[in-house]
């Protein structure tokens, strides 16, 4: 029994009846037998009910408390949920913080060790998850290419219109939604739009910046974050305002959309470094040359906000700027290059990873890196980097650069293309391990707790715990789930699987477990997992080669996989193409699971999947 079934039972007078009759005749012929008390108690029908009743309390009360220790929902049980409405406004003052927290999506890839897994989805299967029983039930409509992955939030209370299980999604036209994810009305719970073109404030155009990696303009392009304690979502825009360019941080009460904490903050940040354009010793941030691609990260109170750039163009540098969630104060700038140029943190839109203890963890683009030899200099590109915020700021803790990073930067085969995700504690020698990869196709499994730093000693990396070759071009982040790895289709004319690999022992088993039937050739591939606890696994995928074969883009295509084994297709929304299309397509997209919903991000609007009823 699972809390949100436990949910749908208090809310649900008829099923709570025969719970409590069925409860009070067991009972009463169970244990007649045994206990003269209940024997006495049950003699009358009121009696028997008010015993059925405290029983079926305490059954529901003792399932919520194992939260967590929950078997897979049973066909039976899948369709009374669906029924009830999950988290439905009801059960508002049933579910505490904590369920709240664990329901949600509120980062990018569901967790600040970028797992990608929704552990908790009760309702989709491989049994039901196939074009029979599943597919689009309705769309948002919106104003913009959706790049940031949609977030969710159950149980919000929105101000003089009941409490609501909330879907967010931003666009590159500056705007925040926020719909009732479980209807299909198109008018949003409120929107939020950071331009006033009366005033001369828009979105930024590609002839602004040189450079046509995002079309048609140029907005919000980051994951935000949701901080569930404060019901608030913070959010970095990016505006031309009558000449002068920004990046602004909005902290935004996810009920209303209207701004708190005194937001918005511009971003403005320096940090001592030798570089050309650098004045006195000193490095300015310069919002112009710099695109906030990376999701944002909020981590024990401390937002961080990264920076690459528009299409390797101008002198530009990857940035972290830290701020307090509270104040919007600013508590720490670092630079990757101070010394040098470039060194973009992009990530193809991860973000930076964050462990237990406050650590952070990122992979860094192509540049020039010097911190070795006898006088280590302070550039930092083509690395996995560690660092922490402390009083002073940010410092750099250790880091991991391939031996070839001059030729990897050379030839566009940055490291800084995929996240870093952090695995759970593994047995073995290395009980802290994260695992990245990059343009050049290599898997590199890293000890956390000893990066391992630069060995130019060779043509190998001996500071590795495992370093595995033959993936295609990775441009998106791995995710995690019941001991497998799962690395996205690489970037390559031919086309490409999504794989599979398990984990023993703190070391990936090659070759993979498990793949897709090779159907991808340009989708920058990131994928999510959906399970409820260690079962009922399926992998989802965002096909987006549409984006790149035609103008305007061709259609997205939604697929899932049964986790345990990725030759089996449970479903694409190809099937049933002119029911289920997504829309037209966006790029480096990424799936979003939660309570049954499955999210899609398009060029135009907002996709929500789900079971079907009957009369579809």
């Amino acid at each position: 029994m699972h809390p949100q079934f436990c949910l749908a039972v208090l809310k649900a007078p008829a099923v709570m009846a025969v719970l409590c009759l069925g409860f009070g005749l067991a009972a009463y012929f169970g244990l007649r037998h045994f206990t003269r008390i209940v024997f006495a108690l049950s003699r009358s029908r009121s009696q028997l009910f008010s015993v059925g009743a405290g029983m079926t309390l305490l059954v529901i009360v003792f399932q919520m408390h194992h939260w967590g220790r929950t078997e897979p929902a049973s066909a039976n049980g899948e369709d009374l949920i669906a029924a009830a409405e999950p988290f439905a406004a009801s059960g508002a003052g049933i579910v505490d913080q904590a369920a709240l927290a664990v329901a949600a999506v509120s980062t990018y890839h569901n967790d600040n060790a970028r797992t990608g897994q929704y552990i908790n989805e009760i309702v989709l299967t491989p049994a039901n998850v196939n074009p029979a029983r599943f597919g689009k039930l309705y769309s948002y409509p919106l104003d913009g290419y959706v790049y940031a992955q949609p977030l969710y939030m159950p149980q919000v209370a929105i101000p003089g219109n009941g409490v609501h299980n909330v879907v967010v999604v931003a666009t590159q036209h500056d705007s925040v939604y926020a719909f009732d994810a479980d209807s299909s009305s198109a008018t949003p719970l409120w929107r939020a739009n950071f331009l006033d073109p009366d005033a001369g404030i828009t979105t930024v155009s590609p002839a602004d910046v040189n450079a046509s990696d995002i079309v048609p303009e140029i907005g919000i392009t980051s994951t935000p974050v949701i901080d569930v304690a404060s019901n608030t979502i913070y959010v970095v825009a990016a505006t031309k305002e009558n000449g002068a360019f920004y990046h602004r941080l909005h902290a935004l009460d996810l009920a209303s959309g209207a701004e708190k904490f005194g937001g918005p903050q511009p971003i403005q940040a320096t940090y001592p470094g030798a570089a050309r354009e650098s004045v006195d010793g000193v490095l300015a941030f310069d919002s112009r040359i710099h695109l906030q691609r990376a999701a944002l990260l909020l981590d024990q109170g401390r937002l961080y906000v990264a920076f690459a750039s528009y299409g390797d163009l101008g002198a530009y540098h990857g940035w972290i700027v830290a701020y307090d969630a509270t104040t919007l104060k600013q508590t720490g700038s670092w630079v990757t290059t101070p010394d040098g140029y470039q060194g973009g943190i992009w990530m193809s839109g991860c973000g930076i990873s964050a462990d237990a203890e406050g650590n952070l963890y990122f992979s860094v683009a192509n540049g020039p890196f010097d911190a070795f030899g006898e006088q280590p200099g302070v550039d930092m590109s083509d690395s996995v980097v560690k660092l922490k915020l402390g009083p002073g700021g940010l410092s750099l803790l250790d880091y991991f650069t391939p031996f070839n990073q001059a030729a990897m930067a050379r030839d566009d085969l940055d490291l800084g293309s995929a996240g870093v995700v952090l695995l759970p504690d593994q047995p073995g020698a290395y009980p802290h391990l994260a695992v990245t990869s990059g343009k050049n196709g290599h898997i590199y499994v890293l000890n956390r707790d000893a990066l391992g730093g630069y060995r130019a000693d060779g043509n190998r990396n001996p500071q590795v715990v495992q370093e595995i070759s033959g993936l295609r071009e990775q441009m998106g982040t791995p995710a995690y789930w019941n001991g497998y790895v799962y690395f996205g289709s690489g970037v390559s004319p031919f086309k490409d699987s999504i794989r599979a690999f398990p984990i023993r022992k703190g070391m990936l088993s090659h070759p993979a477990a498990s793949q897709t039937q090779a159907g991808y050739s340009l989708t920058r591939n990131t994928v999510s997992v959906s399970a409820n606890g260690d079962a009922n696994g399926i992998v989802w995928a965002i096909q987006t080669d549409g984006y790149y074969t035609s103008k305007p883009p061709g259609a997205a295509v939604l697929h899932a996989y049964d986790a345990r084994n990725l030759g089996r297709e449970l479903y694409n929304s190809n099937q049933r193409l002119a029911r289920d299309n997504p829309g037209p397509a966006s790029k480096f997209t990424v799936p979003t699971i939660a309570n049954g919903r499955v999210f899609v991000g398009t060029a135009n609007q907002l996709s929500v999947y789900g079971l079907l009823s009957a009369g579809n």
